[in-house]
């Protein structure tokens, strides 16, 4: 585990949040949350998105993202453009080209050189005679020039915020794409009733990650909930009325065999209703929680 990662781990587990939880939070996907945790930024979709994952992340568990970042710069991944000797190397490519399609390219340089100095020449004579010799319009004019800086200073400041306001929309603008992405990613869960033996039922549970049954009586009835090793999490009898429900997590099994006294109850497998055969009499459910590889 990274010390960026155990840095986020802790304030998670301080505020009392488990991944699922976080994962309701952040809109990312538990295996991109344990890999920020871990380290392992490898399995991340980019580098951007690795520091937007850790900055909602960070936001997430009332940490400053910017001040984990200058903490931790060595660890959190970078995005700077590694293209710039490929461009190079074309300026490089198209200028040798040019110099040899034309001898005109050949005395531009005296020319250029020619040129430079009858301005250097000029901008002397300017001043030393022509601004020595009317102090007043060169007063106005340094008055002028300096006005002129003032403005060009404040105009370069707006521009500067109108660039960071912009690159803020840009980085909220993928992070809300990259949310919805990671959310068409997720696959429902898919809950099938496979066959009915005699009084067993069975039903498979694909596409969860997590496996929580839960009873809601609808009268008086007799309930079982067993795990496939046959050990019980609950029995006894809830009614409308009295104690009506009874939650069990089973999330860490791969089965759970349900015993129903009669049809006076509704079963939920992470929050979806399963269809139930009408019967007054018992019932035998077995629920195979099939998990994500």
């Amino acid at each position: 585990m990274s010390e960026l990662g155990n840095r986020l781990k802790e304030a998670r587990e301080a505020k009392g949040l488990t991944l699922e939880e976080l994962q309701e939070i952040t809109k990312i996907q538990v295996r991109y949350l344990l890999g920020i945790e871990e380290g392992n930024y490898s399995m991340m979709p980019g580098k951007f998105y690795t520091r937007a994952f850790i900055k909602q992340y960070a936001e997430a568990v009332d940490l400053v993202p910017e001040e984990l970042f200058e903490e931790y710069k060595d660890e959190v991944p970078t995005t700077v453009n590694d293209e710039l000797p490929q461009n190079l190397s074309r300026v490089n490519s198209r200028r040798s080209l040019d110099g040899g399609s034309s001898k005109v390219f050949d005395i531009l340089p005296t020319i250029l050189i020619a040129i430079l100095v009858l301005a250097v020449v000029f901008l002397v004579w300017y001043f030393v005679f022509a601004k020595d010799s009317n102090p007043e319009k060169q007063s106005n004019n340094t008055g002028e020039q300096n006005s002129v800086y003032m403005r060009s200073d404040a105009l370069e400041e707006k521009e500067k915020e109108k660039a960071n306001e912009d690159a803020n929309k840009d980085e909220e603008k993928v992070i809300e794409e990259e949310e919805e992405k990671v959310e068409e990613e997720t696959p429902k869960q898919e809950i099938t009733k496979q066959d009915t033996v005699g009084r067993t039922t069975t039903y498979e549970v694909k596409n969860a990650e997590k496996f929580v049954v839960k009873l809601v009586a609808t009268g008086k009835v007799w309930v079982d909930i067993q795990n496939g090793k046959n050990y019980s999490f609950f029995q006894g009898i809830i009614e409308k009325g009295g104690s009506e429900s009874k939650e069990v997590d089973l999330s860490k099994e791969t089965e759970a065999h349900i015993i129903i006294g009669n049809s006076q109850v509704d079963v939920f497998v992470n929050d979806e209703k399963l269809e139930l055969g009408d019967s007054s009499s018992r019932q035998d459910l077995v629920i195979k929680y099939l998990k994500e590889e």
